[in-house]
């Protein structure tokens, strides 16, 4: 398991965390500000998706 942090425009986050989503195991994503106000810092937990196992 790890940590994402992404710092994006508040019009983004959504796109964002699809896409992080699709490419991660991620859970809700925690929202704070950035210093300037103007931007949001996402954080998710996330780990490798699993795996299909090869069919023989």
């Amino acid at each position: 398991m790890f940590e994402i942090r992404v710092i994006c425009e508040p019009t983004d986050t959504d796109r964002v965390s699809r896409a992080l989503a699709a490419a991660f195991d991620t859970g809700p994503a925690r929202r704070y500000p950035t210093r300037d106000g103007k931007r949001v810092r996402l954080h998710f937990t996330a780990d490798h998706q699993p795996t299909e196992p090869e069919s023989e």
